[in-house]
């Protein structure tokens, strides 16, 4: 068990979360009750998590999209409402980090997609491990295009999208970013990478990568954005001693 604020305290810590400049609340969202016994987290925090935290009596629940994200309406009513309700109802608290999730060297969605593929991390193209988004490494042997598809299913229980470079060989770097990254393709091309993996595409990826001769791979955003927040969440368990439980709500995107 674990008092809720000395919970978030030691996230806010762990993840340096103040060091981002995001779009989004990074931290406690909600309050709810001051005693932790049970973490349910999941990717995002729909009402079917939501109503799984209920289910499982969770204490608190943990995701890396949250809520109150810059430029969206500020009145709480309509889909906003039944969540928040579903929250307050039920004395749940709200732990939400985006950006500072993805960075972590350690726990964050980067360093777990890479982790999970087998790369050899190098670093990162846009800062320092724990800063930068862009992430740079190699495969344990260079790869053709279709291999890593391969792998990237595998791994994620999901087909990714793959565009070719019209005359880019075997993959001896890659560099990835999870979530919508896509507009990161050129700055992965500069840094050397034979081929880019983000959550998303946009109709202009598929003629930068054809253009930029770099491989091009989208695994969506919610399959490479799964693992951050288990990462976190057994992080809990083992410094505080609470339950966590995973929950997968699918999403095709």
């Amino acid at each position: 068990m674990a008092n809720r604020d000395t919970l978030v305290a030691a996230c806010q810590r762990e993840l340096v979360a103040e060091r981002f400049k995001d779009y989004t609340v990074n931290g406690l969202q909600v309050e709810g009750r001051e005693e932790v016994r049970r973490v349910l987290s999941g990717v995002t925090a729909c009402q079917a998590l939501l109503d799984e935290a209920v289910a499982w009596q969770a204490d608190l629940v943990l995701v890396h999209h949250g809520y109150f994200w810059k430029n969206e309406p500020v009145a709480i009513t309509g889909m906003k409402r039944r969540r928040l309700q579903t929250l307050l109802a039920h004395d749940i608290s709200l732990l939400a980090y985006h950006l500072p999730l993805d960075a972590h060297a350690a726990l964050g969605n980067n360093a777990e997609l890479g982790r999970r593929l087998g790369f050899i991390a190098e670093g990162c193209a846009d800062g320092e491990p724990g800063e930068g988004l862009l992430w740079l490494g190699a495969p344990e042997g260079p790869l053709s295009a279709a291999e890593l598809a391969a792998r990237l299913a595998d791994s994620l229980d999901r087909e990714p999208l793959l565009v070719e470079a019209p005359t880019r060989g075997r993959i001896r770097r890659v560099a990835w970013c999870t979530g919508g990254a896509q507009d990161m393709i050129a700055a992965a091309a500069e840094a050397g990478a034979d081929a880019f993996i983000s959550g998303e595409i946009s109709e202009r990826t598929t003629h930068l990568a054809r253009e930029l001769d770099i491989h091009y791979l989208c695994a969506g955003h919610h399959a490479t954005e799964r693992y951050g927040v288990q990462a976190l969440g057994e992080w809990l368990v083992g410094e505080f001693g609470v339950e966590h439980r995973f929950v997968d709500i699918d999403n095709p995107a």
